[in-house]
């Protein structure tokens, strides 16, 4: 999807970096494998994320071989396992329990991972629809691990025929008004 057309789906009430608005979460891939400069630099800025006391808690278990793959959809839930196993990457995004910060500063790196996916031409989609327990058995993660997150990474393919229940969600999603976030002084609904 180009830019003009991205402006149709993500308006920005205040000024920010067009990088904010371009990045989305599409749901076909191309089968075509990522050269290891582009793939190795979205860790890299991962690896940059801001987090407490410089612990840098997150940890990306990857597969991009084929026999790595198959591993990793044995435990990706159906609905989910339709669309991402065209992807050339899978990466299950992990946490040290150790920081008592570790989820909020693992977030910080997947979106730091996100943004520079796109830079590099890549999109990403990071999926809550895996079993955990499983995902721990079969990748051997220790329990002082937490398991945040599944994201499948690769190349857009505009011409994938989608089944239709997911051609429809197949378009950036617009975001509530910045103003619905932020509560000043106190909570409020």
């Amino acid at each position: 999807m180009n830019a003009s057309e991205m402006k149709q789906y993500r308006k920005a009430n205040y000024e920010i970096d067009e990088a904010f608005l371009e990045r989305w979460s599409p749901r076909s891939f191309q089968e075509k494998e990522i050269a290891e400069e582009d793939l190795m630099s979205v860790f890299e800025a991962a690896r940059w994320a801001p987090s407490a006391m410089n612990m840098q808690p997150w940890r990306f278990i990857i597969a991009r071989t084929e026999e790595d793959r198959e591993r990793f959809h044995s435990f990706v839930m159906d609905g989910n396992r339709k669309w991402c196993e065209k992807a050339p990457v899978l990466a299950l995004i992990i946490s040290d329990k150790e920081d008592a910060t570790h989820a909020f500063d693992t977030g910080a790196a997947w979106g730091f991972l996100s943004l520079q996916a796109r830079r590099n031409g890549l999109i990403t989609h990071a999926m809550g629809g895996f079993y955990k327990d499983q995902a721990r058995e079969t990748l051997g993660i220790p329990e002082e691990y937490e398991i945040q997150a599944l994201v499948a990474i690769g190349y857009q393919d505009e011409k994938e025929k989608l089944e239709e229940e997911m051609q429809k969600r197949e378009q950036p999603s617009p975001r509530r008004p910045v103003e619905e976030s932020i509560m000043e002084g106190s909570f409020r609904a």
